[in-house]
């Protein structure tokens, strides 16, 4: 890893990681992929890649299509919004009312309320009714804030993703393997 400032620096003891390398390009796609990449890479064809591009709900029901969109926009910095619609879709699977309560909250802290660690972009009123709704936590909870999120990814981000040179490059490293 390249560091900007090194420990050297006493003044100053925050480390801020690779933000020179804020590059969409992509060479190696092993590391953005999930499980064993060398074979993940080879299963990954240029079809299911092309698909990608029909609609973004398409590429959020694709295991290699969410890691590479999650590592473009770690390129972004805007990685929260996916990790965050992942982590409602994960939510809308418990079972459990003691756990459904306690995921609740934590995604709340962690995602939605101000000041969050990984606050998503989303508007006063979706906050508040989201706020609202920690009152009593249900599996619809997160749906209004959830739905804006996956609007913004879709119009925003989503556009991009597919213009980017990490995408190109992962659509033409698949072709080239077929050839």
């Amino acid at each position: 890893q390249c560091w900007l400032l090194q420990p050297q620096n006493k003044g100053m003891r925050t480390r801020l990681g690779c933000l020179s390398h804020k590059s969409d390009s992509c060479s190696d796609f092993t590391a953005i992929l999930p499980d064993k990449p060398n074979r993940a890479l080879k299963r990954l064809s240029t079809e299911e890649a092309t698909r990608w591009a029909d609609s973004f709900d398409v590429l959020l029901s694709h295991k290699y299509g969410v890691a590479a969109f999650r590592a473009f926009l770690k390129t972004e910095f805007s990685e929260e919004n996916l990790e965050f619609w992942l982590a409602c879709e994960e939510f809308k699977k418990t079972r459990s009312t003691a756990k459904l309560v306690s995921k609740a909250h934590r995604i709340f802290e962690e995602f939605v309320d101000v000041q969050a660690p990984r606050e998503v972009n989303i508007d006063f009123q979706t906050r508040e009714a989201t706020r609202k709704n920690m009152q009593e936590p249900s599996l619809t909870c997160f749906d209004q804030a959830q739905g804006k999120v996956h609007s913004l990814m879709e119009k925003d981000s989503y556009p991009r993703f597919l213009r980017s040179k990490m995408y190109l490059d992962l659509l033409s490293q698949s072709q080239r393997r077929l050839s």
